[in-house]
């Protein structure tokens, strides 16, 4: 398969942007907006080869095939000219974008329209697009983050690069990092997708952290592995053909359909990376960009604790109740149209306590960051 040629065929599909009701707690994202279809890299353990994403019959098309969305920046603009600022997940770094850009012209467009961007890289080639990021980010404050899963450190090493393929060594994409701190654009790991049995020893995710901070990375994201459909097929069929000794740990941590793993300490895994995270002085979110002047400002920053505390609730394994009551609080404060701190200046815990899925103990927990974040 190495020796194939890759094909790119010209697309122009009738929508670009995808619109979410509410940002989500991971990214920050509310759209997303992508200029490919395919990826050049192929890493074996990429999600998007799955059937909601990926329109190839066979999953090995996905790193041979790759739809050019022509028209994506005129629908973009005509799109976004519609919607509500907020950050959009856009960018797409892969070799085709050498010849195409067609993500430096989705980039020129959120420029023009003050949107601010959230780009997650493989590639250092986006520091070719670095000026246009400033600019963007200049009006409104973005994230340029690189998916690194694994160091030189790391003794499954050699194995973990065979799985990206063609991707650009981590190295590259540590200094490319550097470059985005020193420009003042927040920037970090997604490591993403932590691979059992080859990333989470405990000396690739400090290695992974610690290079991270030392780059200027302000954070390390870090999820687990997920499978599903011909993507879950075409994985296990390279782990039998090109790692078998690897075949019957993935068999019994992914049982018959299972999409997240079923048998997996992921909880102490994402509980050692925010040891890390903090022994290193960084985060283990993604701090929620804020648009200057927005009139909901506390609003967010509310809701970015509030999810923050729900993801701390379930990594310490507390009830499922409690991480829906705060998640679910989140939303509602994302949803509120009025700013909450007037909210709560005109009608005290009344007025928190009005607000959908925000009781007695949530509300005194929603003053209290109301008073630190106004004295700050």
């Amino acid at each position: 398969m190495a020796s194939r040629r890759t094909a790119f065929i010209p697309y122009n599909p009738k929508t670009i942007l995808n619109k979410a009701k509410r940002a989500d707690h991971w990214f920050w994202t509310r759209y997303s907006a992508y200029p490919y279809i395919g990826c050049q890299y192929g890493c074996v353990f990429c999600y998007c080869r799955e059937q909601k994403y990926s329109p190839y019959d066979n999953p090995d098309d996905f790193a041979y095939v790759i739809k050019v969305k022509e028209n994506a920046p005129d629908l973009l603009r005509r799109a976004l000219s519609r919607a509500p600022v907020d950050l959009v997940f856009t960018g797409d770094y892969q070799p085709a974008e050498r010849k195409f850009e067609v993500s430096r012209r989705m980039l020129e467009v959120c420029r023009d329209l003050g949107f601010p961007v959230f780009v997650l890289e493989r590639s250092p080639l986006v520091l070719r697009d670095l000026d246009l990021i400033q600019a963007i980010n200049a009006r409104a404050p973005s994230v340029v983050a690189f998916s690194i899963i694994s160091t030189p450190d790391s003794p499954n090493f050699d194995k973990i690069r065979q799985m990206e393929h063609l991707a650009p060594p981590p190295e590259k994409r540590f200094a490319a990092m550097e470059e985005f701190a020193k420009a003042g654009i927040l920037t970090g790991t997604c490591m993403m997708p932590i691979l059992p049995g080859l990333c989470d020893d405990e000396a690739n995710l400090e290695a992974v952290v610690r290079r991270t901070a030392e780059h200027g990375g302000r954070f390390v994201l870090a999820s687990s592995l997920t499978l599903s459909d011909q993507q879950r097929t075409y994985f296990f069929d390279v782990l039998r053909a090109r790692f078998p000794d690897l075949l019957g740990l993935y068999q019994r941590i992914y049982p018959p359909k299972s999409y997240a793993p079923a048998d997996y300490p992921w909880r102490k895994i994402a509980l050692k990376i925010r040891e890390l995270c903090e022994k290193y002085g960084i985060r283990d979110r993604v701090p929620r960009p804020i648009i200057p002047g927005d009139k909901r400002a506390l609003n967010k920053r509310i809701v970015e604790r509030l999810a923050d505390q729900a993801y701390a609730l379930e990594l310490n394994g507390e009830s499922s109740y409690r991480v829906w009551a705060y998640r679910k609080a989140a939303w509602a404060v994302e949803d509120l149209e009025q700013d909450i701190g007037l909210v709560y200046r005109t009608m005290g815990l009344k007025g928190l306590q009005s607000i959908p899925n925000i009781g007695p103990s949530l509300g005194r927990e929603v003053a209290r960051l109301i008073s630190v974040m106004d004295g700050q």
